[in-house]
């Protein structure tokens, strides 16, 4: 999954994702560096981050956002539902891509093979920058008293100076209102 990092804090009382704009064809070729892989669903009470193929994440990404209509904004249960589908449907089980979906309770994390994993910490990341951005963020939201929306985009401004396939184009949403 190259040309994409995203990273999600849940810190005090508010969940950021946060994510760059590179696009990458093949190992080489930067197709665009502008893209917004951070959007807001579901009233914008639900922040997704997507990583991998851009065609099979926006086609995820629509699914997640019908699944999280149909069960009237539990994130949980569409995230849960979406899995199942994912892994088992004869189309969708071949999309690579991966989800990052936070709202004010919770912050998960969706891949292909039905995972939904809510971090412990409070920090997720996905993408080819993702190891970058997620060290990033554990050590600034242990030593920092930063929110989570300024610890996200400074995770991914490190992550950019690492990582060939992530840039300093950086899209931040922000849901204030969680509890800790």
């Amino acid at each position: 999954m190259r040309g994409t990092t995203i990273v999600a804090v849940k810190k005090g009382n508010a969940v950021a994702v946060a994510g760059d704009g590179q696009i990458t064809l093949g190992d080489k070729t930067v197709m665009k560096g502008s893209a917004k892989k951070v959007r807001r669903l579901y009233q914008g009470k639900v922040i997704a981050g997507i990583a991998g193929s851009v065609a099979d994440a926006l086609t995820l990404l629509d699914k997640l956002e019908s699944k999280i209509q149909e069960y009237r904004g539990n994130l949980l249960r569409a995230s849960v539902e979406l899995a199942k589908e994912w892994r088992t449907d004869r189309a969708l089980r071949h999309l690579e891509a991966m989800i990052i979906a936070a709202d004010k309770e919770q912050l998960l994390v969706l891949s292909g093979n039905g995972e939904v994993i809510e971090p412990d910490d409070g920090v997720a990341a996905i993408g080819s920058g993702g190891a970058y951005a997620l060290s990033a963020a554990r050590a600034l939201v242990r030593h920092t008293d930063l929110p989570a929306g300024e610890v996200a985009e400074k995770s991914l401004q490190i992550a950019a100076e690492i990582c060939v396939y992530t840039n300093d184009h950086i899209t931040v949403e922000e849901i204030e209102g969680t509890e800790q």
